[in-house]
Parts: structure tokens; C-alpha cells; sequence
């Protein structure tokens, strides 16, 4: 399909401004420019009932988390654990900070962004280990949060996806904690994967294959490292006894077909996997709410998934 007239719109607009891509960029610039992205296409940050910053214990010092929680319910909380995306490079909890609020409100759960340390000062496994620590400290401390560890879901965009990914293969070789459903949002899975899409998908305004190598060489210190599964979870051995996933691509992306072959990856493991494609949009549209129709949606669908997914096991508990 051709572009989507709104996704057109915005581009045309990117291309007037001349604007530059991101890794043509000092880091300094690059993460400027990032969060000012967002935030010109992120829409209204909606209020939710409370937002707490926090300090947690991480692997290699603390770790800054942020706790939405919606208007007050019966009982403890399902709890949705968020990665904010950026190529492990740029980002932080302020990029991610409208889409938590939305997620709150329309799942009706606790949200709690992890803060994870960024490359290239912290390189691979570094993000994996606070993403897994974050995850571990909302399981131990549920009664606390007011949430409920049988209801946990981790989910992430771009990079935060691959981190969403890892951290359930983590999950189920460490013993836990139990993941009920992950969302893994065109993310990276598996490190210089020349598919069609990363071949075809050149376009300077937009996320294209020089951003998904830039990003990669702050991420990893040797290309050796693009071996490992939680860097590259398509090239796990075992995909079977995994959660439950919601894998949503974009036409207009790199990443494209590799989000898509871990999606069947996933599926032919016995996985129970829900994949849809997004036409007519680019890397990145998940976040631009403010901007268009389809990120709307897809966040939409992200949360009929996990309100979905939080009932069944409410009921059968």
C-alpha cells in the first residue's frame, strides 16, 4: 500500500524542515531531538489517578522506575510492565510517559515504566539485567504496589520490544516471575538480519536500515555479542513455554520482517501469538497518537489484548 495520507502528511513535513536523521547526530543531539519528536506527535498526556517515581535496587546500582496507577478498583491491580523504545540508545521515561497513561486508563491496570540504562555508556546485557531486576522488584513487591503478580504483562516498543522479548526467555529459564501475555511492538529481533523489508526500506526521512546499524553499534560492544539470544531472541533455540504474545509490525519498516518471523517463530512453538501488520505506516507511528489514526488503534488493540488477557485469569482464578 502506499503511504497512508496522514503518515504522507507528516513525512512531507519532516522532509520541508529538512529534518536530520537521528544518527547523523551527535548522542546529545540525537536524544534532543528524540524526545521533542515525541512529544510534537505524542498527543494528550491524560491524567491518571496517581504517578509515583521511585528508586529501585538494579543490578549495577538503583534504577528509576515510574508507577501510574488509574482510578481506584476492587482488589490489587493487574500490572503491565512498560520498555519505552529508542535503540537501547536514546529514551527514557519521559518518552514513554503519554502511552503509560493511556495504557492505565484503558486497561484499567497499574503501568510501571523501567528506566533501564542506556548505550553506548552501558552496553548489552545492561538493559536486559534492569529490564529483568524491574520486572523481578514489581513481582516481589506486588503486595505493596496494590498488584497482582498473576497478572503481569510486559510489553515494549522498538528496542523495548527486543527488551519485552528477552526478558520472557529470561523468565522462563530463571524460574520467573510468570509473565501472563507479552506485546512486542515492531521490535528488533535479531541483529543484522537482512530481510526484505531492511533491504527495501531506505527512505532518509523515516527509520531506515543505516538507524537500525547505528543503533545496534551503540548497543553492542562486539558483533559476537548479536549472537545472544536476549539480544537476538529469533535466534533462541527454544521458543516453547513462552507467553502468550501480541506482535504488532509496520509496513514502512526495516524491522518489518523480522518482527514477523518471531511472531511465527512464537506460533510454531505451540506459542498462543496474535500478529497484525499495520498498513501504511512507519517505524515509530505506535507513539504518535497525536498525530495518527493508526497509532490510536493500535493502542487501542494493545489494550483490548491485555484487558483480555487480565480477565481470563481473573475469572479463573
Amino acid at each position: 500500500m502506499p503511504l497512508h495520507p496522514q503518515v504522507q502528511a507528516l513525512r512531507d513535513r519532516w522532509a520541508a524542515a529538512q529534518t536530520p536523521p537521528l544518527y547523523t547526530l551527535t548522542l546529545e543531539q540525537a536524544r534532543a531531538a528524540d524526545i521533542a519528536a515525541i512529544r510534537n506527535t505524542e498527543g494528550e498526556r491524560e491524567s491518571v489517578d496517581s504517578v509515583t517515581n521511585a528508586i529501585i535496587p538494579g543490578p549495577d546500582g538503583h534504577l528509576a522506575v515510574r508507577v501510574y496507577k488509574p482510578a481506584a478498583a476492587d482488589g490489587p491491580l493487574p500490572v503491565l510492565v512498560y520498555f519505552f523504545g529508542g535503540g537501547w540508545t536514546l529514551g527514557s521515561l519521559e518518552t514513554c510517559d503519554a502511552l503509560c497513561r493511556t495504557l492505565t486508563n484503558a486497561v484499567g491496570c497499574a503501568t510501571v515504566a523501567i528506566g533501564y540504562r542506556l548505550a553506548p555508556e552501558n552496553k548489552f546485557p545492561a538493559a536486559v539485567l534492569d529490564c529483568a531486576a524491574g520486572v523481578r522488584w514489581v513481582a516481589a513487591n506486588a503486595a505493596a504496589l496494590g498488584v497482582d503478580p498473576t497478572r503481569l504483562a510486559v510489553a515494549g516498543d522498538s528496542a523495548g520490544g527486543n527488551l519485552a522479548a528477552a526478558i520472557c526467555l529470561q523468565a522462563r529459564d530463571t524460574g520467573g516471575p510468570a509473565i501472563a501475555t507479552q506485546v512486542l511492538v515492531y521490535p528488533n529481533t535479531h541483529y543484522g538480519r537482512e530481510t526484505g523489508s531492511a533491504v527495501e526500506l531506505v527512505d532518509p526521512v523515516f527509520f531506515n536500515r543505516n538507524s537500525v546499524r547505528w543503533y545496534w553499534n551503540h548497543y553492542l560492544a562486539d558483533p559476537t555479542a548479536g549472537r545472544n539470544p536476549l539480544a537476538s531472541p529469533l535466534l533462541a533455540v527454544d521458543h516453547t513455554g513462552l507467553p502468550p504474545a501480541l506482535v504488532i509490525t509496520a509496513e514502512y519498516d526495516p524491522l518489518r520482517d523480522e518482527g514477523e518471523e518471531y511472531a511465527q517463530k512464537l506460533a510454531a512453538a505451540g506459542g498462543q501469538v496474535c500478529h497484525r501488520l499495520y498498513e501504511g505506516v512507519m517505524h515509530g507511528f505506535f507513539t504518535m497518537s497525536g498525530e495518527l489514526d493508526a497509532a490510536r488503534t493500535a493502542v487501542a488493540q494493545v489494550a483490548g489484548h491485555l484487558r483480555a488477557v487480565f480477565a481470563q485469569i481473573g475469572a479463573a482464578a
